[in-house]
């Protein structure tokens, strides 16, 4: 009840910032997170991360599956992509002599000297802003990931990445804390409670590609984009797509395969890209 009320409070605060004409968004710290998610306002905001790590978790057993390999680095890469939707990292300029989306650096921007609220991004960005040279995306990913043969950069790995987002979640009132035993061992899981929280992250992948699909990537919500690129890098795309027919499931599938299809260079160039996820989405289409 406690979790419930301290959302309520929050969620009461944001409401009120919005009836004060002379109060800027950007005072809020994560007001520029959530710009093209229209439901915003309505419900409890989630990270790119805690979505696809929603879409991973099991709703009774509150834990990811055991055979998942693919969703430690997958939800480096939304960190990555995160921090480009609030505009807190890009893409170095190279002027003229224009390079791949995938050989181009990392650089903080201004934007992003400010903290982002959230601890993980934080993180992420004290590591993107203290390191010279910079990395590009794919070498951020195993950084973040700790998968380097050098030693002496495993100082940039983030640990417990899912343990840590399960606990936002459950700070969030979606997810709870639970003890399960496993006969040689005790484990703490995160089973769902807040079922309409996840219900809407699953009908959000759905829609993307069945009622709301656009047959031209530009054109989509940036964040969902995102979302479906990284809940299929992370593998569990297939959560999402479970409930539906078996009309409705080929139907979205071949959308997906279209979205694989794009090549991310040159979406990258089209206006208003987010150049930041098409990188993401580059390395990971490797």
């Amino acid at each position: 009840m406690a979790q419930r009320s301290t959302l309520q409070r929050r969620t009461a605060t944001t409401v009120k910032r919005q009836d004060v004409p002379e109060r800027s968004v950007r005072d809020d710290p994560e007001a520029d997170l959530f710009e093209d998610d229209d439901d915003s306002t309505k419900h409890t905001r989630l990270t790119l991360m805690e979505e696809v790590l929603l879409l991973g978790i099991k709703d009774k057993e509150g834990y990811t599956s055991f055979w998942n390999d693919c969703i430690s680095s997958g939800l480096r890469g939304c960190m990555l992509i995160e921090l480009g939707l609030r505009g807190k990292a890009e893409l170095e300029d190279t002027g003229m002599r224009r390079r791949s989306i995938s050989s181009r650096k990392v650089v903080v921007t201004p934007k992003g000297e400010r903290p982002t609220g959230d601890v993980i991004l934080d993180e992420a960005l004290k590591h993107l802003r203290t390191t010279h040279p910079g990395e590009t995306v794919q070498d951020w990913v195993e950084l973040l990931s700790g998968e380097t043969w050098n030693p002496l950069k495993l100082k940039y790995q983030l640990r417990n990445v899912r343990e840590r987002l399960a606990k936002n979640l459950v700070e969030k009132g979606v997810l709870t804390t639970e003890k399960q035993n496993f006969l040689l061992f005790d484990m703490t899981t995160h089973p769902v409670t807040d079922t309409t929280a996840k219900e809407r992250v699953v009908k959000k992948v759905q829609d993307a590609v069945l009622s709301k699909w656009q047959n031209d990537a530009s054109r989509m919500d940036k964040r969902t984009l995102a979302l479906v690129y990284m809940a299929h890098a992370s593998d569990v795309l297939e959560n999402a797509f479970a409930p539906l027919s078996d009309e409705d499931y080929e139907l979205a599938m071949r959308r997906v395969r279209e979205l694989l299809d794009l090549d991310p260079e040159v979406e990258a160039t089209k206006p208003n890209a987010c150049e930041i996820l098409w990188a993401v989405v580059a390395a990971f289409l490797k």
